[in-house]
């Protein structure tokens, strides 16, 4: 198992996904991947519930119900990724500096770190995380945890630049894949991914989409739609990289599964 007990700076540590409907999330995708789910209450309204999902005992995502604000605004059920930074009030000052809209000013979340959250110029949601006594994901790019992540954007050329002003990342182009494709990397290595929105995807917005590694892309893929899911596209073969699938979860939140490649040998 690919443990993990830190996180580098300008690296992606963390994820949850606001539901419309917890227990429905939390049915779905520990049925799904196998996870194991820890309840914590954050507050007296019984949907008030925070759970925390594990793989062998370390944490892999978490997925609470939206508020009803948001709701009733009809703001749809996704996935959030966390970068993890030195500072969360200085990143997000950097952002709003580089053109990203604050939506909220760093605060601190109990004794776990402290947290701010940003739209990037493009309208990608961020959240940028400080670690204190959650360091994040605790292990990866096993089966049933994170292994990618990746930005759908309007403006590539924006993106690039914003994400090379705030967290340090260069890009470099990926061949092999059946559209312009670029990796973030910070130093040699890659943090996530990048392609531009065409006209053919319609109004889908700028977003950050989480991948998890899987045994089977295929057999998750039905496994998906036996719980009530649905296949957006796939799955696809990407040379030397894996076996990908795009999927929607039964509450409309979309992510990514994939079977990777196996390692060069050395």
């Amino acid at each position: 198992m690919n443990v993990t007990a830190t996180h580098a700076p300008g690296t992606f540590c963390w994820l949850d996904l606001a539901a419309h409907d917890n227990e429905g999330a939390k049915a779905f995708y520990t049925a799904l991947f196998g996870w194991e789910a820890d309840d914590a209450r954050y507050g007296d309204a019984p949907d008030e519930v925070y759970t925390t999902y594990r793989l062998g005992g370390r944490d892999v995502a978490a997925s609470y119900t939206m508020d009803a604000a948001q709701r009733s605004m009809g703001v749809p059920p996704a996935w959030l990724q966390y970068v993890c930074v030195e500072d969360a009030g200085d990143s997000a000052a950097r952002a709003a500096e580089l053109g990203a809209t604050l939506l909220s000013e760093a605060f601190e979340v109990m004794e776990y770190g402290r947290m701010a959250l940003v739209q990037d110029p493009a309208g990608a949601l961020l959240a940028l995380w400080e670690p204190l006594a959650h360091a994040g994901v605790g292990v990866r790019d096993e089966p049933g945890s994170l292994c990618w992540v990746e930005l759908a954007t309007r403006d590539t050329d924006r993106a690039r630049g914003f994400y090379a002003g705030l967290f340090g990342w260069g890009t470099r182009r990926m061949e092999g894949s059946p559209q312009a494709y670029e990796a973030f990397t910070r130093g040699e290595e890659r943090v996530g991914g990048m392609f531009g929105i065409t006209p053919g995807m319609g109004e889908m917005p700028s977003t950050w989409f989480p991948y998890f590694a899987v045994e089977d892309t295929d057999a998750t893929a039905a496994r998906v739609k036996e719980l009530g899911g649905e296949v957006v596209m796939g799955p696809e073969d990407i040379p030397d990289v894996g076996r990908f699938c795009f999927l929607q979860d039964p509450q409309g939140a979309m992510f990514y599964v994939i079977k990777l490649a196996p390692m060069p040998a050395s």
